[in-house]
């Protein structure tokens, strides 16, 4: 459909918890549609549906090549002690700072047909189901940093030219 604008750091959307999707109708369709449109241009690992606007419990993914969505996501485990890994986000163009992420991730949702959907590994997908969930629970991963380094992260924004 079509590549949707993203929202940045400080627009009230992105701190909102999602509402889940109750039904799939034309309008849910037609999100899904922008969402992975929007996530398929090149260095995008995930975009979470408030990240567009749309507070809906929606997002979509495109880890090395495979692109998809999921409807309703829950992170329903995490494995592994907590380890800092460089993290950077859409709404929060040309920062980048290491924040905690579990090293193995697993995430439950739905289709567009109301199938069962469930999405686990390591890596880059673990960092990116709990960086999209955090979304969908109105985090953005600023708020995962401490010490310093949130310091410092917080500095940038409102030194940056997009804030």
């Amino acid at each position: 459909m079509a590549v949707r604008e993203i929202r940045l750091y400080g627009d009230p959307v992105l701190r909102e918890r999602c509402a889940t999707i109750d039904g799939i109708d034309d309008g849910v369709r037609a999100l899904v549609a922008d969402l992975l449109d929007t996530v398929a241009l090149p260095g995008r690992a995930g975009v979470a549906a408030n990240q567009i606007g749309v507070a809906l419990r929606a997002f979509s993914y495109n880890i090395d090549g495979d692109i998809g969505y999921v409807l309703n996501p829950v992170l329903t485990e995490v494995r592994g002690e907590p380890e800092l890994v460089g993290e950077g986000c859409l709404s929060v163009p040309g920062l980048w700072h290491d924040t905690p992420r579990h090293p193995w991730a697993r995430v439950e949702g739905i289709d567009l047909d109301g199938e069962p959907v469930v999405l686990e590994g390591e890596g880059l997908l673990a960092q990116a189901l709990q960086h999209e969930t955090d979304h969908l629970d109105g985090m953005v991963y600023l708020g995962r940093l401490q010490g310093e380094t949130r310091k410092l992260a917080m500095r940038q924004v409102r030194e940056s030219d997009w804030f």
